[in-house]
């Protein structure tokens, strides 16, 4: 996966712009901090910052001896029993599309960890899974959709679970009848089902260049087509009106959408401000 690179005032702002473009939360990048603002005078600061992230390589597990690991398990065991224990004018939601997901709580989490002390930003990258050989997209795929058919089964429905690929791109479909139990309010148990089929697909056979996606029901479908309309409507509000507009807030891939179709209109351009949950794009004349 190739890498990406912003620059803004602080990382913060860069490290968010890197995940709006690759549609990811902070758990599932590289990330690397490339330069960092300096500060000058009087408070001030000079230069910018500047990050680049990618999808995080997967990590593999190495083997390990299940014999030795039993001794060493009962040895810990008995030692342990033996001792004591932005601004914008106006505000417009996306009324119009399928509920929004709720921004994971995962971002906020690695958030946290890619800090250090008084939030300092850390480098967090893994040079040991560079080396790898690259694992076949076509293998990913068909553990993917393995994995979807398993769980079909387990909740009792009935569907066909369907494979379409370009390249490292992965998008495993699941169409049938009375799949709402799958999807879940506002695609909350959908995001669910796609980080654990990325568990079971991709970081089980240790690929860390192809991009999975799990659409059931055509959820995710319907949900873009709602949101680059609602995007075209926004854009020429802002024509029309010469005033910035902020968009609800919603989660990463949401946002993607949004910047992605705006990035073609004329008289218009996009950023993304505030904090997970509560960060929004902005629409602004341009």
């Amino acid at each position: 996966m190739e890498w990406v690179n912003t620059t803004a005032d602080t990382v913060e702002a860069a490290t968010e712009e890197a995940l709006d473009l690759l549609g990811v939360t902070i758990d599932e990048v590289e990330l690397e901090v490339v330069e960092e603002p300096q500060r000058g005078l009087f408070g001030r600061t000079r230069g910018q910052a500047r990050v680049r992230a990618r999808l995080r390589p997967a990590e593999i597990r190495p083997k390990q001896d299940r014999r030795r690991r039993g001794r060493d398990k009962r040895s810990r065991s008995g030692e342990r029993s033996g001792s004591q224990a932005s601004t914008a004018t106006d505000t417009v939601t996306t009324d119009d599309a399928p509920a929004t997901q709720s921004a994971s709580s995962t971002r906020n989490g690695g958030r946290q960890r890619r800090r250090n002390g008084g939030g300092q930003e850390r480098t967090a990258m893994n040079n040991d899974t560079h080396d790898r050989e690259p694992v076949d997209p076509a293998v990913v795929g068909e553990a993917a959709v393995a994995f979807m058919n398993g769980l079909v089964d387990a909740f009792g429905a009935s569907a066909t679970v369907t494979l379409e690929r370009d390249d490292t791109e992965l998008e495993v479909r699941v169409d049938g009848d009375e799949l709402g139990l799958m999807v879940g309010p506002g695609g909350r148990t959908l995001t669910a089902i796609q980080d654990i089929a990325r568990v079971a697909a991709q970081r089980k056979l240790g690929d860390h260049e192809t991009h999975l996606r799990i659409d059931i029901a055509g959820y995710r479908e319907r949900r873009r087509a709602s949101l680059e309309a609602f995007a075209q409507k926004a854009a020429a509000k802002v024509r029309e009106s010469g005033k910035a507009i902020a968009i609800e807030p919603m989660a990463s891939p949401d946002r993607k959408v949004i910047h992605d179709v705006l990035a073609s209109e004329d008289g218009v351009g996009t950023r993304s401000e505030g904090e997970d949950p509560n960060r929004r794009v902005i629409v602004f004349p341009d």
